[in-house]
């Protein structure tokens, strides 16, 4: 099976299912998901977005490749977690009850 991300993301590939296009989806997987779970993908997202923040720097939108792609909509998931794990302590946004998102336009990439 080819490789989801770029190499230097290769800790980001047991992962994969994380790399989400859209919002909302995200925001499913991610009340559907244990802390530990979610704690588990940001551990290791979370430190690789900050060690290669200049490889991200340099993607171009325009003609982004597959990977890229998957890195971009990982990273997304990322912010889509981050709450939970650092201030919440799970998974939903707390005393919200049923509240979802509901994206009128998503990113076109």
């Amino acid at each position: 099976m080819p490789n989801v991300f770029p190499p230097e993301f290769a800790a980001l590939e047991p992962f994969a299912d994380w790399a989400i296009h859209s919002e909302k989806a995200r925001y499913a997987k991610r009340v559907a998901s244990t802390m530990e779970e979610l704690h588990a993908f940001y551990d290791v997202a979370y430190p690789l977005l900050q060690e290669h923040t200049a490889y991200l720097e340099k993607v171009e939108l325009d003609g982004i490749g597959d990977q890229d792609k998957h890195l971009l909509w990982v990273f997304c998931s990322l912010v889509t977690v981050a709450f939970p794990v650092e201030a919440w302590g799970q998974p939903r946004v707390p005393d919200s009850g049923p509240s979802s998102i509901d994206a009128v336009v998503e990113p076109a990439v």
